[in-house]
């Protein structure tokens, strides 16, 4: 592990137990060690074990998984604006959540939802894998990922025009800004092991995205099966999407601007940047969580919100200093 990711793992941890301290009811550091180790109150425990711990560790996994398909996207399609919701994944899911809303099915079983969201990333990874099969075009891909995005993007505006009650409407508003709240370990144990899945078949591919990074010839000239990375990269992404908007619905930014935070301190190197760019990540989701337990409102702010709220300064920053140089 390099300096950069041991100090991120750091940074991550300490994140996670600030996250348990902080929340409406602020608790002290013993009481939560107590907690964590079946001790101390009910009351305690439950805060701790049942609420705050399966939250803050949502947004890890979301954060993580979005953080490294960023990187991976931005490597396979050299477009530093590439993220999951670049190819139409993040939006298909999130449709597909939508639609079990609208037509009530998701009362009908916790996994519903979820599944809904991880077939319709899945349905997405399949279309443009199958894009990538035909075209050797990575800006066909955008174009396709684009077009798939906003068309998914036009049926969840129609769904929520079409909405027969304002419950619906809100179920539906609620879902597209994303949220952590109310996670359990049962939700967790449903989605990390797909988010853990595509973070595998990406990291196994960060070699041929380092030799991606010398251009798809020279990529080819010394040996990379270009087809088979395209897919690959796509499929990680896409699992891997799927599962962080089954557990926290749609979030942005994320995928954007940690592998731009990160890309200078492991020298523009893209087989190293994965694994940093999931701790940013998964860094960044987790302090926005807490910003939206701590920042007094009358009604609770959505993870998506202020994911965005801090995200767009950034990139508008990195962006900026990108020009001036």
């Amino acid at each position: 592990m390099s300096r950069v990711s041991a100090l991120l793992g750091f940074a991550l941890a300490v994140a996670i137990i600030v996250s348990l301290l902080l929340g409406s009811v602020p608790l002290p550091l013993g009481r939560v060690i107590s907690a964590l180790a079946f001790g101390g109150t009910v009351g305690d425990q439950l805060v701790v074990w049942d609420i705050r711990l399966p939250r803050s560790l949502a947004a890890a996994i979301v954060g993580a998984a979005l953080g490294m398909s960023g990187a991976a996207l931005q490597g396979l399609l050299r477009n530093p604006l590439a993220e999951p919701g670049i190819l139409g994944v993040s939006a298909t899911a999130a449709l597909c959540a939508s639609v079990t809303l609208y037509f009530e099915l998701a009362a009908s079983g916790p996994f519903v939802l979820p599944i809904a969201a991880v077939m319709g990333a899945l349905l997405a990874t399949i279309i443009v894998a199958a894009a990538a099969l035909r075209s050797q075009s990575v800006v066909s891909l955008i174009l396709i990922g684009v077009g798939l995005s906003s068309f998914a993007g036009a049926l969840m505006a129609l769904l929520m025009n079409l909405s027969p009650n304002p419950f619906s409407l809100a179920d539906l508003v609620n879902w597209t800004l994303g949220t952590v709240a109310n996670r359990s370990f049962q939700d967790l144990a449903f989605a990390a092991p797909l988010a853990f899945t595509g973070m595998a078949i990406l990291w196994a591919t960060r070699r041929g995205l380092s030799a991606l990074t010398l251009g798809e010839e020279a990529a080819a000239g010394i040996g990379v099966d270009l087809k088979k990375q395209r897919i690959a990269v796509i499929l990680g992404a896409g699992v891997a999407t799927g599962a962080s908007v089954a557990l926290a619905g749609a979030i942005g930014f994320v995928g954007i601007i940690a592998p731009h935070l990160v890309r200078p301190f492991v020298r523009y190197d893209a087989s190293r940047l994965l694994l940093p760019s999931a701790l940013l990540g998964a860094v960044l989701l987790v302090l926005a969580d807490i910003g939206v337990r701590v920042i007094p409102t009358d009604t609770e702010l959505k993870l998506g919100v202020v994911a965005a709220l801090i995200g767009a300064p950034v990139f508008i920053w990195i962006a900026s200093r990108r020009r001036l140089a």
